[in-house]
């Protein structure tokens, strides 16, 4: 199963905390097997490293996990300094990620999604704990066949949410 591994999490640290508080919270739910590398951990480097410094150890986390996850709010596509530079890593290392939508779209959020992300090999799917279970179950198990398809802005249709009772 996808998720049993390393999950690096992208996301607005100033706006979207909260976000992963949540998922830390499913993480201790007996049901939902999340393990999760969160970057933001390293503040306390961060505020006495430079720049560089600080992408290098996102780099070792990020060369150590098999997925991403991008939480995508309100302002995460204006991000560019980390958000926008863990998103081009992940797709030069051909990381699958799972674009998860705060507002709850369960497609590509023309709105907010980060440009680089868009008409890449992801899937979109909302906040919802069993909608990011099963994209990274499935879709980042699948990934490489995916890829080769080339598909894009990928999306589940409402049955399969249906099968997972949202």
């Amino acid at each position: 199963m996808g998720y049993r591994n390393k999950t690096y999490v992208i996301f607005d640290g100033d706006e979207d905390m909260w976000a992963y508080g949540f998922m830390l919270g499913w993480n201790k739910n007996e049901h939902m097997e999340f393990s999760f590398y969160n970057a933001h951990d390293l503040r306390s480097l961060a505020a006495d490293a430079d720049e560089a410094t600080v992408k290098r150890a996102l780099r070792h986390r990020l060369e150590n996990t098999k997925q991403a996850i991008v939480v995508i709010g309100e302002k995460t596509k204006d991000l560019f300094r980390f958000v926008r530079w863990e998103i081009e890593m992940c797709l030069s290392m051909g990381i699958p990620m799972v674009a998860v939508n705060l507002n709850g779209k369960r497609q590509m959020d023309a709105e907010r999604c980060p440009p680089i992300l868009r008409d890449t090999c992801t899937v979109h799917v909302p906040f919802r704990a069993k909608a990011i279970q099963k994209a990274l179950d499935d879709f980042c198990d699948g990934f490489d066949t995916y890829k080769q398809k080339n598909y894009t802005n990928i999306f589940y249709p409402d049955a399969v949410y249906a099968g997972l009772g949202l």
